[in-house]
């Protein structure tokens, strides 16, 4: 919580109190969708989103492009790529015009991994956020964090 006297440059009650909601519902919805694709399909949830990002990326990304996408640090990323590629689910490439660059692809048992745990996660989706939300209120959030990702984005 923010101190008792607010400045312009802290937020509101109401708009703190939105805050650590969001938060909150966030941590709870990741643990649970994490626990679920753990206990059904043996894949952390973060391999998973690996998994989507390299898949929506026509099955390779440069190793920084996956960084920002699945939100870890190049480090962190590093690591849990080097296990997935030991599991046989994605691999790297040298980036031919860069010496320096790597491409993470998604390998065949990758992608079939992908094709197994999708459903559990996309059931816990709707569960867990999904069925809690009108249409309207959907459209609503994503025009609000989608106003936020700009405004980020248009600092760096």
């Amino acid at each position: 919580m923010s101190p008792a006297g607010t400045t312009e440059a802290t937020p509101d009650l109401p708009r703190m109190a939105a805050w650590q909601r969001f938060l909150r519902a966030h941590a709870r919805v990741t643990e649970l969708l994490e626990r679920e694709l753990a206990a059904e399909q043996g894949l952390p949830l973060g391999w998973y989103d690996v998994l989507v990002q390299l898949s929506n990326a026509g099955g390779r990304l440069r190793m920084h492009d996956l960084a920002r996408a699945v939100l870890l640090s190049r480090a962190g990323l590093t690591r849990l790529v080097d296990r997935m590629a030991a599991a046989g689910l994605a691999g790297r490439e040298p980036c031919a015009d860069d010496r320096r660059g790597t491409f993470v692809t998604l390998t065949p048992a990758g992608q079939e991994r992908l094709r197994a745990a999708a459903p559990v996660h996309l059931r816990g989706v709707q569960e867990h956020f999904a069925r809690h939300i009108s249409p309207g209120e959907a459209h609503e959030m994503s025009a609000v964090f989608d106003r936020i990702l700009a405004a980020i984005e248009s600092r760096h």
